[in-house]
């Protein structure tokens, strides 16, 4: 469960980082570095808030066991930044333009969002209508996110 909340808050996040960059003037370089620095920014966060919680309550650092239940929990952070990094180096090598690359990983994560609800839904006995809605829910948050930024303009 930890795992997954990681995934889908990496998810959101990642949808505004490339909602974002669709508004500026960057270059494959410069979005595919801001995309991974993100990952990796999310990532130590949450490794350091974990650590540090772990030693208030524990009074010592996370180490073995501990310490990469740490690490597998918080990974999906990282992992957010593999979709999208794919399609901004098709985009280096002109498969599509940056925009579109852009574009399509925010949309992969909207839809990512929306099958997550939708298991989500199937697991809690909702049946398809209750997995549906559930999957609908989600991904508006995901729509919501990537509105916002495009109403900021960035």
């Amino acid at each position: 469960m930890d795992r997954l909340k990681e995934r889908i808050y990496a998810t959101i996040t990642m949808i505004a980082v490339v909602v974002g960059l669709s508004f500026g003037d960057v270059s494959s370089l410069g979005a595919v570095a801001t995309v991974l620095t993100t990952a990796l920014g999310l990532w130590l966060a949450a490794f350091v808030a974990d650590q540090q919680a772990h030693r208030t309550v524990h009074g010592h650092l996370a180490t073995g066991h501990e310490l990469r239940r740490m690490l597998y929990v918080s990974s999906p952070l990282l992992s957010c930044a593999a979709g999208p990094a794919v399609l901004i180096a098709l985009a280096a090598l002109d498969v599509l333009s940056l925009d579109a690359a852009l574009t399509v990983a925010a949309g992969v994560s909207v839809v990512s969002l929306f099958l997550w609800g939708c298991l989500g839904g199937l697991r809690m006995g909702g049946g398809p209508l209750g997995a549906v809605l559930a999957g609908l829910a989600d991904a508006a948050i995901g729509v919501a996110v990537a509105l916002v930024k495009a109403a900021a303009g960035h």
